[in-house]
């Protein structure tokens, strides 16, 4: 009897020395066992207890199990290849908190430790410049203008893009509410126009661009000549400011007066050209017919391109002074 009684006490205690250690919560640095699966338990379409779902991230390319470069791909580490290994953090009784890559504001590492499991993957392309551009400079993480677990994300759509730039940039977002505009969405010409003609990556690269303002060309007129091909040239008289830079004449996002001047003619003109010799006085109150003022007739509506109506350039070949 005693033997058997030795016998079973051991395999009770081995019973309970076994149950103990699997109660013990997984060494950090697990994965979980099950994989998404074991996220969706918690983190499902129909949570309302957590702030974060995981169900629409199969709606866009990150969720695809086709695509062997996903996280959802063959062999991927599907959610923990992004948030880290999780089975601490999914195993009962574990620590819930603070064991996986988090990409709140708040994060510890900061925007660096945020962005590095997307530039695992992300590094060429348009994100090689990256570490030498503005938005990281301004400590700005990847999640602050992308959406993951969505299946859309605002910023890669046209139409909802600039509604995401314009969280930041108020000043721009006043621009091109501006009577004379590009029509980016948003904008008083994109409502004329019924939708959203261009997006703020049309002219600038987020990612990073040694070209002035982020712009997706070395210079700013090689920029508006993507789309203003007719002003490129070459022509046989040309105006100087245009070759030189578009913006000593035009604002680049909007204005309240047409064709996005920066200045009213004749006081736009008259930066450059003097007044002297030539009828370039504008009727002000003070120089109405009958006021005994000087102004002059040409000036109104289209002032000085009344006369100058090929400004930008001419190929006539009288048309030294951009008359025709």
């Amino acid at each position: 009897m005693k033997p058997r009684i030795l016998s079973w006490l051991g395999g009770v205690l081995l019973a309970v020395l076994a149950g103990a250690a699997a109660a013990q919560p997984p060494a950090p640095g697990t994965y979980s066992e099950k994989g998404a699966d074991t996220c969706l338990d918690c983190h499902d379409a129909e949570s309302d207890t957590l702030t974060f779902t995981t169900a629409a991230i199969f709606k866009g390319r990150h969720g695809h199990r086709g695509n062997a470069r996903a996280p959802f791909g063959a062999g991927g580490l599907q959610c923990e290849a992004c948030h880290g290994p999780g089975g601490q953090h999914s195993a009962k009784g574990g620590v819930r908190k603070g064991t996986i890559v988090n990409f709140k504001r708040d994060a510890p590492g900061g925007p660096a430790a945020r962005n590095a499991p997307c530039l695992g993957c992300h590094q060429s392309g348009a994100r090689t410049g990256w570490h030498a551009a503005a938005h990281d400079r301004a400590g700005l993480a990847c999640v602050d203008c992308h959406k993951l677990h969505t299946g859309n994300d605002a910023v890669l759509t046209r139409s909802t893009q600039s509604a995401v730039c314009f969280t930041c940039h108020k000043q721009q977002r006043a621009d091109f509410l501006k009577t004379s505009a590009h029509p980016v969405n948003g904008s008083r010409s994109s409502r004329w126009a019924g939708q959203g003609q261009m997006s703020c990556s049309d002219c600038h690269a987020a990612h990073g661009s040694q070209s002035p303002a982020m712009l997706v060309k070395p210079t700013i007129n090689q920029t508006c000549y993507s789309c203003h091909a007719e002003k490129r040239g070459p022509l046989l008289w040309e105006h100087a400011p245009v070759v030189e830079d578009c913006t000593l004449c035009h604002s680049s996002h909007g204005s309240v007066r047409q064709a996005l001047l920066n200045k009213s003619p004749p006081l736009l003109c008259q930066q450059c050209h003097s007044v002297a010799g030539h009828p370039s006085a504008a009727r002000t109150g003070a120089a109405l017919p009958g006021a005994g003022g000087g102004g002059e007739i040409f000036l109104v509506a289209g002032s000085c391109t009344n006369c100058h109506s090929q400004v930008h350039g001419s190929n006539h070949p009288a048309g030294a002074k951009l008359m025709r």
